[in-house]
């Protein structure tokens, strides 16, 4: 895994703001965040033995965006620390009404991310995000012969990013702000559609299609982390694309019933009883 680190702090209240306004009585949290972490995490629940290459600043904040991954045994031996940084973090607001949310990054340490010598043993997939510089994203392709980009959050970039990949998973606002250009490439299309499950696609055209669960949102933040995880598990493990979307989509719907990016994770023997509860 390659990516960014955060600690998130969570402002839970019954509605989110308007444009100007104050929303007052929220409830506060903090959980370790990030995409690259949450991304981590979430496989390492689902079975995968992960490493993270990532970097934090020489504060308090790196210690606790970095625990759950250590309790979870994710491999932080490849983390770098930036002395002269604040480790990322994350303001996130979340309606409690809808699991909605809103979120803005201050991304500090994860700007200075650098290239790492190539890791031994060779990796069987690699995923990254765009909350890491543009420079390393490119050479991750080196890293593994399977690489995922989850193009977030939505940012201009050289067309070959878009080509590079095997994977490339965006949700609806980022498909409409790469547009046509999602699929020139020969990898594989993942589109997230929210509470209507995704869509997978190669160069344009339609390759299998998900509803999505029907489950009780209280946070949906890192839903699309926990979505991407799965997918790439799943596709991995040799699971066909219809059965590796089934098995992301309800990743990413059970990651909605738990408060937290990280904690609302879930493990592989819980999705896998969700899964064989909604039958076929």
């Amino acid at each position: 895994m390659l990516g960014s680190i955060t600690q998130d702090i969570v402002a839970a209240a019954e509605q989110l703001p308007r444009p100007g306004e104050t929303i007052t009585g929220a409830s506060l949290a903090r959980y370790p965040g990030g995409k690259g972490a949450n991304q981590a995490f979430a496989a390492q629940r689902l079975g995968a033995q992960v490493a993270l290459l990532a970097c934090v600043g020489e504060d308090a904040a790196a210690d606790h965006a970095q625990s759950l991954l250590r309790a979870e045994g994710v491999d932080l031996s490849q983390m770098q620390i930036a002395a002269a940084e604040h480790t990322g973090v994350a303001l996130i607001c979340v309606s409690t009404q809808s699991g909605e949310n809103q979120i803005s990054v201050a991304p500090g340490a994860n700007r200075l991310l650098q290239l790492s010598p190539l890791p031994t043993p060779r990796f069987d997939g690699v995923m990254c995000q765009l909350e890491a510089p543009l420079d390393v994203l490119r050479a991750a392709r080196s890293y593994a012969p399977f690489l995922c980009l989850n193009a977030a959050p939505a940012r201009d970039l050289p067309g070959d990013l878009l080509h590079i990949p095997d994977l490339l998973i965006v949700n609806e606002t980022e498909a409409a702000f790469y547009g046509a250009a999602l699929h020139t490439g020969p990898g594989l299309v993942a589109l997230t559609l929210g509470a209507d499950g995704a869509v997978l696609l190669r160069e344009g055209a339609e390759i299998a299609r998900q509803p999505g669960f029907a489950v009780e949102v209280l946070d949906s933040t890192g839903a699309g982390d926990c979505f991407s995880a799965g997918l790439v598990v799943a596709l991995l493990r040799g699971l066909s694309p219809a059965a590796a979307l089934r098995y992301a989509c309800a990743a990413g719907a059970l990651a909605c019933t738990t408060p937290g990016a990280q904690p609302s994770a879930p493990t592989q023997a819980t999705l896998s009883r969700f899964l064989e509860a909604q039958g076929r």
